[in-house]
């Protein structure tokens, strides 16, 4: 049974997002796994775009410890 993608590294969720577009770009699927490989890629779309939000954050506060450090909003491509 494949792993939850919460469970998996922002890597691991990654190289399975090429293999499933792989695969569906072949064309070679039959539609029912085709959908199911389709719903999993979504899964592992909206883990992957937590861990990089989660990711932001932990910056956002690091850089917040130093003074210096001046802080910009950050601004992503669909806003």
């Amino acid at each position: 049974m494949a792993k939850k993608p919460e469970n998996l590294s922002f890597e691991q969720s990654l190289g399975e997002l090429e293999q499933i577009v792989t695969e569906l770009e072949q064309g070679d699927v039959a539609l029912d796994d085709a959908l199911k490989q389709f719903e999993r890629g979504v899964h592992l779309v909206r883990a992957s775009q937590d861990k990089l939000e989660q990711a932001q954050q932990k910056v956002a506060i690091l850089l917040s410890n130093d003074t210096q450090a001046p802080l910009s909003p950050f601004e992503s491509e669909e806003q």
